[in-house]
């Protein structure tokens, strides 16, 4: 097991410097053009590809590190650059964390390197769970799969929303329902192969922020795969709904379901987005303050806005250092006994709406204007406490793991 250590290793600064490098010469300069565009950013996914960030040896290397700092690292650096684009590139991430969380060692290989494609034809993934009707409540998910036995495959009906990638993506990652009866405890995930018939994109979503980013809706009518697209296949599928079953007759039962291990995964990643984005503004506000003079004077001898400044950089680092705690927990097979990976992303989620608000402030008019990217950076901030479970349900969480409660 990896020690706790502050202290990235020489080949993780070298990491890190190659992602800041590519965020500051890459992304930032696309930032403003990509956010006004709302289209996906096809052609600096295909330079992240082109130089191995956006590919599933990078990842999986990350991925691994024994430290579990390599993710946490990867994703503030490139949040850094901006929100919505690094969204564009690692949103393929949250699919491949869901087959790494639930599928076999066949499907990983199969479907993962299908996810990302390669520098000369790149590729998506999407990961569909939430639903019009079933956002944060998922035991309310209404997506059914029903298994044809006679040709020994799944067909899934049903609407999914918020979906990263939906509708444009190579392969898709859908959560549904196998047992109503045991509500979030009967759900199951399935790959939906490229160009599979039934599938479609439905609205496309005109968001605030993150409007690089691809967010639409899918549309699954009579969608037919395989049944070895359900991941983890249908044996393992079949004993955890019996012991699912057996439980929930004994007055209780707290086995995962697949989405809530694909969100538990991902938490402290989207944290390590939240500090990226925070940080980024914290810089400009800092930058600015040294040199906007008012009254004779930087306005950083003002301690108004100097105060503002020491907490808007103490947040940060505190947000960071419970990422990495949770980061490191996760690769070390540590449980999260007090949610450590919600508390993670709540206080980071959290930090940066109000550091990026902090820092339009200091801006005063100028942060109020499209010319500075901090009125960019604090509408992008807003969805770090909506998804993969709003701030409140980070909450509830961790209440109800601090007292002992199941989290359904």
């Amino acid at each position: 097991m990896a020690e706790f250590t502050m202290e990235l290793s020489d080949e993780q600064k070298e990491v890190r410097d190659w992602l800041h490098g590519f965020a500051a010469d890459v992304i930032r300069p696309a930032a403003a053009e990509w956010d006004e565009r709302e289209e996906t950013p096809w052609p600096v996914i295909q330079e992240a590809a082109k130089v191995g960030i956006y590919s599933l040896d990078f990842y999986a290397q990350q991925y691994f590190d024994p430290t579990g700092l390599g993710i946490p690292m990867a994703m503030e650096e490139l949040f850094w650059g901006d929100a919505g684009i690094a969204l564009s590139i690692v949103g393929t991430g949250l699919a491949a964390v869901g087959v790494l969380a639930n599928g076999t060692e066949e499907q990983i290989g199969t479907w993962i390197p299908q996810m990302y494609g390669d520098a000369s034809d790149v590729k998506v993934a999407a990961f569909c769970s939430s639903e019009p009707d079933a956002g944060s409540d998922v035991a309310s998910m209404r997506t059914r799969a029903v298994y044809d036995e006679a040709k020994d495959e799944w067909v899934l009906n049903g609407t999914k929303t918020w979906a990263t990638n939906g509708g444009i993506a190579n392969v898709h990652v859908v959560v549904a329902v196998v047992d109503p009866e045991l509500g979030s405890k009967g759900h199951a995930s399935f790959i939906v192969p490229p160009n599979t018939p039934g599938l479609s994109q439905g609205q496309k979503f005109k968001k605030h922020g993150i409007r690089a980013s691809h967010t639409a809706e899918v549309v699954l009518d009579n969608v037919r795969v395989p049944g070895s697209c359900l991941l983890g296949g249908k044996e393992k599928l079949d004993a955890r709904l019996a012991r699912a079953r057996e439980k929930a007759k004994q007055g209780g039962e707290r086995v995962k379901n697949a989405a809530m291990a694909t969100f538990e995964a991902s938490r402290p990643a989207v944290g390590a987005m939240a500090v990226g984005t925070a940080r980024a503004a914290y810089e400009v506000a800092l930058e600015y303050a040294q040199t906007r003079e008012q009254f004779g004077r930087p306005i950083i001898d003002n301690q108004g806005v100097a105060f503002q400044l020491a907490d808007m950089r103490t947040s940060i680092d505190a947000a960071r250092l419970l990422v990495w705690r949770a980061s490191w927990m996760a690769i070390n097979g540590k449980p999260f006994t007090a949610a450590e990976g919600s508390m993670s992303k709540l206080f980071a989620s959290e930090t940066a709406k109000k550091v990026t608000a902090q820092a339009v402030q200091i801006l005063g008019g100028n942060g109020y204007t499209r010319e500075y990217p901090v009125e960019r950076m604090h509408r992008d901030s807003a969805i770090y406490t909506i998804f993969e479970g709003t701030s409140e349900i980070q909450r509830l969480v961790i209440a109800r793991t601090l007292a002992g409660m199941p989290i359904r």
